[in-house]
């Protein structure tokens, strides 16, 4: 209080001795994001959309900007009752979140072998996929060695640049799917809730491609993101693409931003089959595997 100053001092005193009457948060104040109490009240109506739930594919953990170790995220995740998550920490272009480059992939490769390891030796049906929050030019480029990717188990592809741009940016985003890294496309407008906006496109053209080419778009449950929006989620609904969620988790706590997820895809009408999260993992390994069959088949044609 003391560094606020005494016109800061004297405002809060007085709201504190009369509070002033506030405006109900109504969904167009909001913007339409959702809320925590919204998710509570569908659990209630749907309680199997969200027990099905099999795992978590956005987090980050202490090898960029997270706050939790892979096992931390693990133990959390387990305590869910789900049956894996993909840890997708930032790629190397992203300086400022602690991005990772190919050795350091390599490192945390090791450590996710054993933590799956010890999973084992607890007879836990559980199991830490390895992935990467792979930092997307505009034109839809990678910072990773292919390589390095290749050792993955999937990508999810994000931009982090040139978010502001207001002119149609269709293009960026089917060059984004076309990237062969690409198994998802992760909070695809790069919208932030009371601070940016987020990108515009011909949303029908970028689900419709990622649709025929079996590639993911993803529900980014952060609440801060939301990002597909229920109203791009039902354009994709229609267009028939797959969905994935991620909580963007920085911490073990955050996992239960999950919620937010499910409650877009319920009010969006998202069939549960076309959701990642909903597969086994086994199921979904079978799925990133054939998108990785079809790009080297691509790569070794004349």
């Amino acid at each position: 209080m003391a560094r606020r100053g005494r016109g800061y001092n004297k405002q809060i005193i007085d709201w504190l001795r009369d509070p002033p009457e506030l405006e109900e948060a109504t969904p167009e104040i909001r913007n339409n994001f959702l809320t925590l109490s919204e998710a509570r009240t569908l659990r209630t109506k749907y309680p199997e959309r969200f027990s099905e739930i099999r795992g978590d594919l956005q987090m980050h953990t202490l090898w960029s900007d997270g706050s939790g170790s892979v096992r931390d995220m693990a133990e959390a995740a387990m305590s869910r009752g789900y049956a894996y998550i993909a840890i997708t920490d930032h790629s190397k272009g992203l300086k400022i979140a602690g991005g990772i480059d190919e050795n350091q992939l390599s490192k945390q490769g090791e450590e996710i072998a054993a933590v799956n390891e010890v999973m084992r030796g607890n007879a836990a049906r559980f199991r830490v996929l390895r992935s990467i929050e792979l930092n997307l030019s505009p034109s839809g480029a990678g910072d990773m060695e292919q390589s390095a990717l290749d050792r993955l188990d999937l990508v999810l592809g994000c931009f982090h640049s040139a978010l502001r741009r207001k002119e149609d940016q269709t293009e960026r985003y089917l060059a984004a799917l076309r990237n062969p890294s690409i198994h998802i496309l992760g909070h695809p407008r790069g919208r932030i809730y009371n601070f940016r906006l987020g990108l515009s496109a011909d949303w029908a053209r970028v689900f419709a491609l990622a649709a025929q080419l079996d590639k993911a778009v993803e529900i980014d449950c952060y609440p801060d993101r939301q990002d597909l929006s229920i109203e791009l989620l039902a354009i994709a609904r229609k267009e028939g693409c797959r969905i994935s969620m991620g909580t963007d988790s920085h911490g073990p706590s955050q996992l239960a931003f999950m919620e937010l997820g499910i409650t877009a895809a319920i009010r969006a009408k998202l069939d549960p089959k076309r959701i990642l999260n909903y597969m086994p993992s086994d199921e979904l390994l079978e799925w990133a595997g054939k998108i990785r069959e079809l790009i080297t088949r691509r790569r070794t044609e004349p």
